[in-house]
């Protein structure tokens, strides 16, 4: 990435469009070389400052995007220039369409089997050209992880999608860069529930305003309580006690 790169609460950010990642992922399969893609939102920024094996995968990546509005207000607020945010899901959705433009094959890992085969068939539905050199659902023991690793780089996909949780997935994806040998990578969380139907995605008046949490913790409030109400009232805290550290810095 060019060095554009910041900083926020100690988080790499790439100041980036949606325009700007796909061509990220054009060059990364031109030139075939393994380039890993994280989202960073208020939950993940807030669980880096004390998890070190989540920042350590997340400074490895190539390309950080703002996944929620919360975080671009936040590196505007600290005096970054952010376009704007680059949401995981659109950019994944983005990114099956040019695939199938332009010929690339994708790789489908993670989620639960019958809602990662949902997922595939709505997938082939929107887009009848794309090809899918394979699937794997994210429900393998540890022992078998290296087999998975094989399948995926035998598959020789030139765009995989890493369905797990955080932060499983991105550190599945720093772990095996190498041995995957994939030209883009990124986490997409839980979409392949919101392609297959099983979880509806927030309006877009929501996520125009930062409330896309909101949405989410009605859907599922036992288990996104403590990440959202907790993690939302750190993030702000984090965020807060930064803005005062850099006015004061300034006047002195």
């Amino acid at each position: 990435m060019p060095s554009r790169r910041i900083h926020l609460l100690g988080a790499p950010l790439d100041p980036v469009t949606l325009e700007d990642a796909v061509a990220r992922v054009d060059e990364a399969v031109a030139t075939r070389r393994p380039a890993l893609n994280a989202s960073l939102n208020a939950a993940k920024l807030v669980r880096m400052q004390t998890d070190s094996e989540l920042r350590e995968s997340i400074e490895l990546c190539d390309i950080v995007t703002a996944d929620g509005v919360p975080v671009v207000w936040a590196a505007r607020a600290l005096g970054h220039a952010v376009p704007g945010r680059v949401n995981g899901t659109d950019l994944m959705e983005l990114l099956f369409a040019h695939a199938a433009e332009r010929g690339y094959s994708v790789y489908l890992l993670g989620s639960e089997p019958g809602i990662l085969s949902l997922a595939r068939a709505e997938i082939e539905r929107r887009h009848p050209a794309i090809r899918i050199a394979g699937t794997q659902h994210g429900f393998f023991p540890p022992g078998e992880e290296a087999a998975v690793v094989e399948r995926i780089a035998a598959a020789r996909p030139d765009i995989l999608f890493i369905a797990l949780g955080t932060p499983q997935k991105e550190l599945f994806q720093a772990r095996h860069r190498d041995a995957l040998g994939v030209p883009f990578t990124m986490g997409v969380g839980g979409s392949f529930e919101v392609l297959a139907g099983v979880r509806k995605r927030a309006p877009r008046w929501a996520q125009r305003t930062g409330l896309e949490w909101a949405f989410r913790l009605a859907q599922e409030p036992r288990r996104l309580a403590g990440r959202y109400v907790v993690g939302n009232t750190r993030f702000v805290v984090l965020v807060g006690r930064e803005v005062l550290r850099t006015r004061l810095g300034a006047r002195s």
